[in-house]
C-alpha cells in the first residue's frame, strides 16, 4: 500500500468509524468528519490526499462537497460512496468532478484499488510539478540521471574505481546509456584533463579496425599515403574506450590482448612498438561468458577485460527515473530548438510509466524529441506520443489481497522477484546478479530454492 492522508465526510459515525479502522489498517492517515460543511472547515486548515465522502448527507450532499472541491480545490481526488449505483447517480458524480464512486455494500479490496488510484495520480502531478519548477538537480556522477536503487549502485561503483587504472567491461541492453558511464568514469578521475578516445568495435569493417586502434605506418597498405597515428596512441594518458568489444573478430581479439598485455603497441607495418598508459573500458551489450562457451570471443581476453564489472540496468529495471530522465530531456531539447519551458500532462506522464522502453533511454530520449517537435503548447500530452507507447501497457504482477490463503509467502515473493528482473534483462544472469546486489551463486541458489529443482546454469 502506498500510504496517503484520507478524509472520511459521513453522517453515519458508525458505519465510517468502521471504514476508518478498516483504511488505518492498511497504512493510511484517516479522519472523520460528519458533514461536508465540517469537511470544508477541516481542509482549510490541513492538507488531504484524498476526500473519501457518502453521497446522501444533509444539507450537503456527497455530491454537494465535491462539486465544491473542485472549485476549491481542483487537485484534491474525491470518491463518493452510494447506495444509488444507477446510471444518473453515475453521471451526477462524473458531473460534480468525481474521480470514483463505489456502491454500497463496500467491497474494500475494490475500494482500496480506488483510493490507490487516485493517489497515485495526485503523487504523479506533485512529482510532475516539482520537475518542472525545479531544473533536475545535477547528478552526482557524471552525466548520469536517476534516483533510483539500480542507477545509484551504478554510481557507487564509478566512483570507487574511477582514479584506478583498473581495466572495467560495461554490461547493457543497447541504449542503456554504456557510454555515459565510460565517460562518467573518466570525468570522475584524474585523467578528466586528457583524451577520451572512443571507437564502436562493431561499426568498423575488420579490416579497418586495427589501422583504427593501432595507427599505421606510411605504406603499410594500398592507400596508406601518409602514417596515422592510432586511438590507442591518441588516448596517450588518457581513457581508451571499446564498445561493443563483443562484435570483434577472433583474429582482432588476438592481437588486442597482446597489447593489452604488454601496455605496447606496435602500428601497422611499423617495427617499432610504442608504450601506452591509458585506460582501458570496454563495454558490450552481449553475454561475453555465453561467447567464451561458444568459442566466439577469447576466454583469455574476456578475463583480461573483466576485471571490474559494471552492469547498467535497462530503464524497464529503473521506472522511478523515467518521468526525472524524461523532463531532463524535454528541457535539454526544448533549449536546443528554442522552444519555452515544456512540462509532461498526467496522462502522458502514466503512458510513459507503463511503457517497457525495449529500446532503453535511447528510445525515450527519441520518443521526447518527437513530442517537444509535435507539442504548440507548454506541456506535452498523450497525443504527442508515438501510437505504440499510447497503446502498449506494462505486464504488472498481481498482488493478492484478499484471504489470507491468497498471500504470498516471503520465500515466493523473492523468488518473483528475482524471477521478474531475470526476465527483465532478457535472461542475462550476470547483469540479474549486478542489479539485485548479490553474486551468481547467490542467484543461482535462489532460482533453485523457489523452483524446488537444481538450477542450471
Amino acid at each position: 500500500m502506498m500510504g496517503g492522508r484520507i478524509l472520511i465526510v459521513d453522517d453515519d459515525e458508525t458505519g465510517a468509524g468502521h471504514l476508518r479502522s478498516a483504511l488505518a489498517r492498511r497504512g493510511y492517515a484517516v479522519a472523520l468528519v460528519t458533514s461536508g460543511v465540517d469537511a470544508l472547515a477541516w481542509l482549510r486548515e490541513q492538507p488531504a490526499d484524498l476526500v473519501l465522502a457518502h453521497a446522501r448527507m444533509v444539507p450537503m450532499s456527497g455530491t454537494e462537497l465535491c462539486a465544491a472541491l473542485r472549485v476549491l480545490q481542483p487537485e484534491l481526488p474525491t470518491i463518493v460512496i452510494t447506495g444509488d449505483s444507477t446510471l444518473a447517480s453515475a453521471v451526477a458524480a462524473i458531473r460534480a468532478g468525481v474521480f470514483d464512486y463505489v456502491a454500497k455494500p463496500i467491497d474494500l479490496v475494490a475500494l482500496t484499488v480506488a483510493i490507490e488510484r487516485a493517489i497515485g495520480q495526485v503523487n504523479l502531478r506533485r512529482e510532475l510539478a516539482g520537475l518542472r519548477d525545479a531544473p533536475v538537480a545535477a547528478p552526482s556522477v557524471g552525466a548520469l540521471v536517476g534516483r533510483s536503487p539500480a542507477i545509484r549502485a551504478v554510481a557507487e561503483v564509478v566512483q570507487k574505481v574511477a582514479d584506478s587504472d583498473t581495466t572495467v567491461l560495461i554490461i547493457g541492453e543497447s541504449g542503456t546509456g554504456k557510454e555515459l558511464v565510460a565517460r562518467a568514469l573518466h570525468d570522475s578521475s584524474s585523467r578528466r584533463d586528457l583524451p577520451f578516445a572512443a571507437i564502436n568495435c562493431g561499426a568498423v569493417p575488420g579490416g579497418l579496425l586495427e589501422s583504427e586502434l593501432f595507427g599505421h605506418v606510411r605504406g603499410a597498405f594500398t592507400d596508406a599515403q601518409r602514417a596515422r597515428t592510432g586511438l590507442i596512441a591518441h588516448a596517450g594518458a588518457g581513457t581508451l574506450f571499446l564498445d561493443e568489444i563483443g562484435e570483434m573478430s577472433l583474429e582482432m581479439q588476438v592481437k588486442l590482448l597482446r597489447v593489452l598485455q604488454e601496455r605496447r603497441v606496435r602500428p601497422v607495418g611499423g617495427d617499432e612498438e610504442q608504450p601506452f598508459a591509458a585506460r582501458v573500458i570496454a563495454a558490450t551489450n552481449r553475454d561475453l561468458e555465453s561467447a567464451v562457451v561458444a568459442r566466439t570471443f577469447r576466454e583469455d581476453l574476456y578475463y583480461r577485460i573483466n576485471v571490474v564489472q559494471i552492469a547498467v540496468p535497462p530503464l524497464r529495471a529503473r521506472v522511478s527515473d523515467v518521468l526525472m530522465l524524461a523532463q531532463h530531456f524535454i528541457a535539454k531539447i526544448a533549449a536546443r530548438t528554442g522552444k519555452g519551458a515544456l512540462g509532461i500532462g498526467a496522462t502522458a506522464a502514466r503512458l510513459l510509466l507503463d511503457y517497457d522502453w525495449p529500446g532503453n533511454v535511447r528510445e525515450l530520449e527519441n520518443c521526447l524529441e518527437r513530442a517537444v517537435a509535435l507539442c504548440a503548447d507548454d506541456e506535452i500530452a498523450a497525443g504527442h506520443l508515438p501510437e505504440k507507447v499510447r497503446d502498449a501497457q506494462r505486464a504488472r504482477l498481481p498482488v493478492a489481497v484478499g484471504a489470507p490463503a491468497g498471500i504470498a509467502s516471503l520465500a515466493e515473493v523473492e523468488h518473483r522477484h528475482v524471477r521478474h528482473v531475470l526476465d527483465a534483462v532478457g535472461g542475462n544472469k550476470t547483469m540479474a546478479a549486478a542489479i539485485l546486489g548479490i553474486d551468481r551463486r547467490s542467484l543461482y541458489r535462489r532460482l533453485a530454492e523457489g523452483s524446488g529443482r537444481p538450477e542450471v546454469a
